[in-house]
C-alpha cells in the first residue's frame, strides 16, 4: 500500500476496525509522539504489531506534542512523522488526534490489544478500559527523544 494511503481520517479507521472484527481479525493500537523517530521506536512497533492482524498508530497532532513536551516541540510537523511512520512496515494506519490522550480515539476504535511502552504501567494506561487487553512492551535501553533532544541542545 502506498504510504500516504495509510495516513487516515477517524471515520476511515472506524471503517477498517469493523471490516478487521468480521473478518476475526486481532486490532492492535498504540500511540505517541514520535517526533524523532528512532531504534526504541522500531522495536516497540514491531513488537505490537506481531501481537495482532493490524496495527493502528495514534499519533499526536503538533498542538498536542506542544502541550505535552513544550514550545520547542515537535521538531518535525504531524503530517511529516505520520508519512515516516506509515512507511514502516509494522505500521497498517496511521490516524492524527488532537488531544493530549488518545482515550476518545482508542474508545471509538476499541482495539483487541492496547500496546505501550514500559514507561507506563497497567494501571496507567489511558484508554485500557476500551481494550481487549493491556500488552507492556519493553524499552530498549538508553534510546529517547527527550534525551536525545537534550544531547542536540548540549552541543
Amino acid at each position: 500500500m502506498l504510504t500516504k494511503k495509510k495516513i487516515i481520517s477517524l471515520k476511515r479507521a472506524l471503517a477498517l476496525r469493523s471490516s478487521l472484527r468480521r473478518k476475526g481479525k486481532k486490532a492492535v493500537f498504540t500511540n505517541g509522539c514520535f517526533d524523532v523517530l528512532h531504534a526504541g521506536h522500531i522495536a516497540s512497533l514491531e513488537k505490537a504489531r506481531s501481537m495482532g492482524d493490524f496495527l493502528f498508530l495514534g499519533l499526536n497532532s503538533d498542538a498536542s506534542v506542544r502541550r505535552l513536551k513544550g514550545p520547542s516541540r515537535p521538531f518535525n510537523k504531524a503530517r511529516d512523522r505520520a508519512i515516516v511512520l506509515a512507511a514502516l512496515q509494522a505500521v497498517d494506519a496511521v490516524v492524527i488526534f488532537s488531544a493530549d490522550t488518545p482515550r476518545e480515539l482508542i474508545k471509538a476504535l476499541r482495539p483487541d490489544v492496547l500496546a505501550k511502552g514500559a514507561d507506563y504501567r497497567h494501571g496507567a494506561v489511558v484508554g485500557a478500559e476500551f481494550a481487549g487487553r493491556v500488552a507492556i512492551i519493553p524499552l530498549l535501553k538508553g534510546r529517547s527523544t527527550t534525551a536525545l533532544a537534550a544531547r542536540l541542545c548540549r552541543g
